[in-house]
C-alpha cells in the first residue's frame, strides 16, 4: 500500500498493535475459518469497536484500503467504520447511498459472518428502507452464502421499523438454505418478527414448518410462550 489510505492502514494496525494480547489472539484465530485467509492481531472487540469509533470521521473513500486488510481485526475497524458512520445523524440519501455502495462493492472482503452482522442492518438496511427491495432479493438468490446472509440480516432493519412484509418473504426464500452461515439469522429474523406480530409468525410456522431445521425453529419460537 503507499500514498494516505495507507497511512490510515498503518495508523489503525498501530492503534490495535498497542492492544495485542495473546490470549486474545489465540482465541480468535480459533473461532476464524481456516480458508479465511486473515491474520489476527489479537485484540478483544471492545476495544477493536472503540479504535473504529476514533476513526469515523475518515473519509469514506480511504474504507476500502481497511477492508482489504489481511489483518482480521483491521478489516472490522472498517467495517464498524460503515456502520458508525450509518448511525450518524442527519445523514442525507446520498450519504447512506454511498455506505450502501462502499459495503455492496466490496462485499468480496466483507466475507465473514461478523462482518456482515456489524454492517449490513444500518447500512444496507437503513438505506434500502424506503426504496426497492429487489437488491436484497438478489442478494437473497445469491451463488455466495456470505451474500445471502448479507440480505436477511439487512432486513433486521426493516423489522426494527415495523415492515414485516419483505422480511417473511426473503425468510421464505432462505428457509431450506444449505448454508447455516443463512438458516441462523433466518430463525432470527423470524424470532424479531415475533417480537412485533406474534400471530404473523405463528402463521408463517404453520405453513412453512416442515421446511425449517430444528435450529431455526428453536431460534424462531425462542419467545413465543408455548415454544416446543
Amino acid at each position: 500500500m503507499t500514498g494516505p489510505h495507507a497511512q490510515v492502514h498503518a495508523q489503525v494496525y498501530a492503534a490495535l498493535e498497542d492492544q495485542r494480547s495473546a490470549a486474545e489472539q489465540d482465541k480468535i484465530s480459533r473461532r476464524l475459518p481456516s480458508d479465511s485467509g486473515l491474520d489476527v492481531i489479537g485484540v478483544r472487540m471492545k476495544q477493536v469497536f472503540d479504535t473504529a469509533k476514533d476513526w469515523t470521521s475518515m473519509d469514506l473513500a480511504q474504507a476500502p484500503e481497511l477492508l482489504s486488510s489481511s489483518w482480521y481485526e483491521v478489516r472490522m475497524v472498517g467495517v464498524s467504520v460503515l456502520d458508525f458512520k450509518a448511525r450518524r445523524r442527519g445523514l442525507s440519501d446520498d450519504d447512506r447511498r454511498r455506505l450502501y455502495e462502499t459495503y455492496l462493492d466490496n462485499h468480496e472482503l466483507i466475507n465473514l459472518w461478523d462482518f456482515v452482522d456489524r454492517a449490513a442492518p444500518r447500512v444496507v438496511g437503513w438505506y434500502l428502507l424506503d426504496k426497492s427491495r429487489r437488491p436484497l432479493f438478489d442478494l437473497a438468490r445469491s451463488d455466495k452464502a456470505i451474500e445471502r446472509r448479507t440480505a436477511i440480516t439487512a432486513s433486521f432493519w426493516l423489522i426494527r421499523q415495523g415492515d414485516l412484509d419483505d422480511p417473511l418473504k426473503l425468510a421464505e426464500l432462505l428457509l431450506d438454505d444449505p448454508s447455516e452461515l443463512v438458516t441462523r439469522p433466518v430463525g432470527t429474523a423470524l424470532r424479531e418478527v415475533g417480537k412485533l406480530d406474534q400471530e404473523r409468525l405463528r402463521d408463517f410456522l404453520a405453513a412453512h414448518r416442515g421446511r425449517m431445521s430444528r435450529p431455526t425453529v428453536r431460534l424462531a419460537t425462542s419467545l413465543l410462550p408455548d415454544a416446543v
